[in-house]
């Protein structure tokens, strides 16, 4: 997955360098970018990270006119912090294929 995302920042263990998050997104280079996944190890959590995980990709992506993301409802105060809003969108889930990706 983060071998096809244009962008992607990593969060690592400062003591021993294995990846405990990352945020990864896909883009057009110019327009628009899709914050495809935030993922931080539940071990990590409540520390921050996935707050700077966003910072970070934001930044990334400051050049372009709209970046977007899906996320639970429950989560949008979290990405309200960052100055994202709500907005109408459409979204098709094919839930069949999401046994492929649990390993």
């Amino acid at each position: 997955m983060l071998d096809g995302s244009d962008h992607v920042v990593l969060a690592l263990d400062e003591e021993g360098g294995a990846v405990v998050g990352f945020v990864a997104a896909i883009s057009d280079g110019v327009l628009c970018a899709f914050v495809s996944s935030l993922q931080v190890l539940p071990a990590y959590g409540g520390r921050g990270i996935g707050s700077e995980l966003v910072r970070r990709m934001l930044k990334k992506l400051d050049d372009h006119y709209a970046v977007s993301l899906t996320c639970d409802p429950n989560l949008q105060p979290f990405y309200e912090r960052f100055g994202m809003r709500s907005s109408g969108g459409m979204l098709l889930l094919n839930r069949d294929r999401r046994s492929r990706l649990d390993v």
